[in-house]
Order: structure tokens, then sequence, then C-alpha cells
């Protein structure tokens, strides 16, 4: 019999990591199974007797979200709305663009939201129609996630950094990168304590602060290129969507809750590193 836990979005970073976490869970993708289809959902859950989902199934296109608002809605809002009401214990991956980055300090999960955008809003609505659907639901928000798979800044810069003098990159956004193994290694870490007592919204990236900046400087350093870093304002690189200038997020609940242990974002960049 397979095992009882779903993993969907499977191809993505996230996905690709929790392979290597949850070796005989069921991993999908959209080919495979479209969340926005709730019969086929329903089904799916049922033949396969799942009792758990991950959902990484995710609409990330930030500025392209801009002009497929619905399109990112259903896959952001209403597919997690028909995971939601499977009644399986759920863990679904949100975002830090909830917040409109005005913060002077760390939002917790209990901050306001004010998504800038239109992915930003769809990710928020996805989390509220999860948590009225749900009662063994978890949220995990997370913020400028890397890996050694799929696309990703880490990636970007090493790939500039082979062929180019310099690369210009903003300074004033501020955040905390993500390494989805360590973000994978967390979730196997809840999975086991999801009840309704601990159901609700948390937040995880890797400890520290940093700006984008700095988290290319510090990639380049480590891998040993020469490429210098030269630092821009956000208002020189200009995008569709905005983005949250400061976007650290408080990771003290899923801490305190669930008894984990959040490495250093530059110590889970070497670690990172050291798989290419």
């Amino acid at each position: 019999m397979k095992d009882s836990i779903l993993v969907t979005g499977s191809n993505g970073q996230l996905g690709t990591e929790l392979r290597k976490q949850l070796p005989d869970a069921v991993f999908t993708d959209a080919a495979e199974l479209d969340i926005t289809d709730a019969g086929a959902v329903n089904a799916f859950v049922r033949e396969n007797q799942i009792e758990t989902i991950i959902n990484c199934a995710a609409y990330t296109a930030v500025d392209k979200a801009e002009d497929e608002e619905e399109v990112a809605c259903r896959i952001n809002a209403l597919g997690p709305e028909n995971l939601a009401k499977t009644g399986c214990r759920l863990v679904h991956i949100s975002t830090d663009y909830v917040f409109n980055g005005e913060s002077s300090i760390p939002y917790t999960p209990s901050h306001v939201t004010a998504p800038l955008s239109a992915y930003g809003r769809t990710k928020l609505a996805g989390e509220r129609l999860v948590l009225e659907n749900n009662s063994r639901a978890v949220i995990i928000r997370t913020a400028w996630m890397y890996s050694s798979y799929g696309n990703n800044f880490v990636k970007t810069m090493r790939r500039l950094g082979e062929t180019r003098d310099s690369v210009s990159v903003v300074n004033d956004q501020i955040g905390t990168p993500t390494f989805a193994g360590d973000l994978a290694a967390a979730i196997k870490a809840i999975i086991p304590q999801i009840n309704e007592k601990t159901a609700g919204i948390y937040h995880y990236t890797n400890e520290g602060v940093c700006s984008w900046y700095d988290f290319a400087y510090e990639i380049m350093d480590l891998s040993g290129y020469s490429c210098r870093v030269l630092p821009i304002s956000s208002s020189e690189y200009p995008a569709k969507a905005h983005r949250p200038s400061f976007s650290v997020l408080d990771k003290s609940l899923i801490k305190k809750v669930f008894k984990i242990e959040i490495p250093y974002w530059k110590e889970s960049l070497k670690k990172c590193l050291s798989q290419f």
C-alpha cells in the first residue's frame, strides 16, 4: 500500500527536497493531479488512502500574475481550498508577500496582512480558504527559497558569476533566504505533531537578516567568483509587481510549538553550494 502522505507540486524546489525526506510519500505534479479540480482531488485522496497532504503547488510568477490574477487565484486559492476540504491533515506553503513591508520589526503570524501584488493577494486568499475549511491545517509562510534544483536566485547568481565581471543587485529589500532542504526537514518533523491544537499559521525561513545584495555577495564569495556585486535601489530595477521592502519573518512560534531548530542562513547557503 502507498504511503499516506501526498506531496503536490512535487517537481519544484521544495517538492524535490521532500523526496529526500519522505521517499515513501506519493508525489504529484500538475499533469498527474490538477488541484483546481475538486473531483479529481477527492478521488485521488480516496484511491490512495491519503492522510496528510503537503501542498507545494503554486503559481509563483510574481510579475506575470499582475496580468493573470484569475489564473493565479485558481492555483493559489481554489486549489488549496479543494485540498483543505478533503479533511486530510494539511501543510500548506505560503509567502512573505502577504505583507506590505512597512514593518520595522520581524513579522509574526498574527501581524496584519496587506499584500502589494496579485500574487500576494492570491496566496492570502488561499490561506484564508484553507483555515476556513480544515481544522488540522498548518500554513507555513516562507521567503526567498533556493536550492540546487530548479530556477532560483542562487543559481542565477552563480551563472552570472561565471560569465560577468559585475552584477547589480538591489540593496533595499530586506528579508531572509530559505534553503529548501532545511524547510523540507522541518516539515517532516512537524507532520506527526499536527492536530487541532497546533493548527494555524507559522513562519519559517533560515535565521538572520540580509538584503538581496548581501545574499548575492555571499554567493559570489563562497563560490570563489571574482564577479563584483554592485548595490542598486529597487527604483533602478523596476518590476511590474511591487515587492515588500522588509519581509523578515519571526520564527519564534514555530520553534516553540514544534520544538525545531532553524539554521543560520549563511551556514545553509554553504550547505547548498556544496551540492553543486
